[in-house]
């Protein structure tokens, strides 16, 4: 079997190298690469697949990293890391101490910026481009964003500042018509719109091409018909919101076409101005199942690759929340669901396809701020929504949980999925600030459920049990094995006492190392008590008089330690007049890294064997 071509590139000057026919075959091999390693380690396959030919003609026009190419989300940078000097490392993708899912400054400097949300390439590309025209450098500037994306406010900003900027900044729609789940909005029915015209632009590129070419005369028609133009297309087809903005606009552009992808980003390139250049891609390209069902190989933990079939999950709180909500919905028409475009993620394509002739289901796209404040005027005229997003995802609404939910007390469920360490995608994903972030809120009612039973209780309880905001957190994955005469699961906190002066308090999953930590304990002749809580906040006054009977407090938690529930509540125990002692084993003042959730868990000392040995000195023998 003769070499590869994908065997030549070690860096991004060697697609240049390549003949055109070579291109295609490189792209066929990417694709391969993509296809398998995924199948192994997990990861975001069908974007990638829909970004092939794209990220090759990048390579092949613009110079990395003097040109710098911004990720949205950065999910969809897998080839850009085998043709940037990673394809030796490719097979540790998402792996504990391999490569990052995520474009990452750390890994290479051929990563411009850390993305791991969406919807920030086009600013982050705005600032890296203004800083290079105020250092005198003329490289280029290339911001890669999803249609999805755009249904961000921050897009929107973004777009309208780089318009008028007038730095080099180029921003690439890659349009596959559909985010994580399908697109909806405006901005996708206007897409379309634009799709439907390419015509237009197709004129428009011939001709200005033409006359350039004609000496002397040529520039003073192009400029007469640049002004002339828009006018004409007024008329015949519309505005373009993209150049009404001040981008010079490009496209569509059949994003799989690399000799069409690479004559457009050479012009785009020689331009020296801002441009948004369109480029239509297939999500999934290249695998059959994926382009069958781009939703399901979005993100996989695995699969085979013969038959597309994905490794099993079985159950995990997402389903069971989304199954029990839509239960509850069928006895009470007020309640209503909300999604930021991840209604598979979080499990309520169930309530969805129950109520999909009832309009009490709501995809409002990539934007969660308005996803909270879209809640809070439902809930202002007796509406009950829930909204599910994920742990990670919720901090981009805090602004708005604060003043357009809590203030006024509006009655909103915000469902916080990922709850915790989330595991191979890393920093941008882990979910360990919700708890710390949420309880400086006046009013926030938190519970925390293990089990399923817990979370069904939990949801119950914040439907119709509270006013205000009530969440429910919990985690990616299954639920915990409790024995439920120890932890009942309908009630708010269970405390299982075994020692007169020892005791840990903790809640969610995390319980479950707690309790193996605990037989070490017991092994090395300490007892120690479990107080679990299912609400975690706010806490009854039982709860606090049961600690202050205790020497020795030690607090578990799978979050931030800064702002957490233990310092929280250690600091309200000194103010009650506490004399023991109590210690706090939480996430300390750092981002933890992409791994398995269980490798991360001991990474931060969660884990029952490092608790146990960790913090037995802690605790008195009685």
């Amino acid at each position: 079997m003769g070499e590869k071509v994908i065997d030549r590139i070690n860096a991004p000057q060697d697609v240049k190298k390549l003949a055109p026919q070579e291109l295609e075959q490189l792209c066929k091999e990417v694709r391969e690469i993509l296809i398998q390693t995924t199948a192994k380690t997990g990861g975001h396959l069908a974007s990638n697949l829909g970004t092939v030919e794209l990220t090759v003609a990048l390579h092949r026009i613009f110079e990395s990293p003097k040109d710098q190419i911004v990720w949205d989300v950065g999910h969809q940078c897998y080839t850009h890391k085998l043709l940037t000097g990673r394809k030796g490392q490719f097979s540790t993708l998402r792996q504990q101490n391999g490569l990052s899912g995520f474009p990452k400054r750390n890994e290479s400097t051929h990563d411009a910026f850390l993305a791991g949300h969406s919807s920030t390439s086009v600013s982050v590309a705005s600032g890296l481009a203004r800083a290079k025209t105020l250092l005198g450098d003329s490289h280029s500037v290339i911001a890669v964003i999803g249609d999805g994306a755009f249904t961000s406010g921050l897009a929107y900003e973004a777009i309208s500042n780089a318009a008028r900027s007038g730095d080099h900044i180029i921003v690439i729609l890659n349009d596959n018509k559909m985010s994580i789940s399908k697109n909806a909005g405006s901005l996708a029915k206007y897409l379309a719109k634009i799709r439907s015209t390419p015509r237009y632009f197709r004129m428009k590129d011939r001709v200005h091409s033409t006359f350039g070419k004609v000496p002397v005369v040529g520039r003073p028609i192009n400029r007469f018909l640049l002004k002339s133009k828009t006018m004409a297309k007024t008329v015949l087809y519309g505005s373009n919101f993209f150049e009404d903005l001040g981008f010079c606009y490009l496209g569509p552009v059949d994003g799989h076409n690399l000799h069409q992808l690479c004559d457009v980003l050479q012009r785009a390139k020689d331009m020296g101005r801002p441009v948004f250049l369109h480029v239509e891609t297939q999500k999934g390209k290249g695998y059959a199942f994926a382009e069958a069902n781009p939703g399901e190989f979005h993100g996989t933990s695995g699969f085979d690759v013969a038959t597309g079939k994905q490794k099993p999950s079985g159950s995990s709180f997402s389903s069971e929340f989304g199954k029990y909500l839509t239960e509850c919905a069928q006895k009470d028409s007020k309640i209503c669901a909300i999604t930021a475009a991840m209604k598979y993620g979080t499990g309520l394509n169930y309530f969805s396809h129950q109520f999909r002739g009832e309009n009490r289901f709501f995809d409002v796209g990539i934007a969660e701020p308005h996803a909270v404040t879209f809640a809070g005027g439902l809930a202002a005229n007796g509406m009950l929504p829930v909204f599910a997003v994920y742990s990670s995802f919720l901090q981009r609404s805090y602004d708005q949980i604060l003043h357009d939910l809590s203030i006024e007390k509006q009655h909103v469920v915000l469902a916080i999925d990922r709850a915790g360490i989330v595991g191979n995608d890393g920093e941008t994903h882990n979910g360990l600030f919700d708890v710390a972030m949420l309880m400086n809120i006046p009013g926030i009612v938190m519970y925390s459920p293990a089990t399923y039973g817990e979370l069904r209780w939990a949801l119950d309880q914040a439907l119709y049990q509270w006013d205000g905001v009530c969440t429910v957190r919990y985690p990616r994955g299954g639920e915990i094995t409790l024995e439920e005469k120890q932890f009942p699961p309908q009630q708010n906190f269970a405390h299982c006492k075994a020692s007169n002066q020892n005791i840990v308090v903790t809640y969610g999953r995390i319980t479950a190392q707690v309790l193996h930590a605990k037989e070490i304990w017991q092994q090395q002749g300490k007892k120690v008590s479990v107080l679990k809580l299912n609400r975690i906040f706010p806490l009854e006054e039982e709860v606090f008089h049961i600690l202050g009977q205790y020497r020795q407090v030690l607090f578990v938690e799978e979050g931030m330690k800064t702002g957490g529930l233990g310092q929280f509540v250690g600091a309200a125990l000194l103010e009650r007049g506490f004399g023991g002692k109590y210690r706090v084993c939480a996430v300390d003042n750092r981002f933890v890294p992409h791994a398995t959730v269980a490798q991360a868990t001991a990474l931060c000392g969660l884990d029952g064997e490092t608790l146990g040995r960790s913090h037995a000195a802690f605790f008195e023998k009685e």
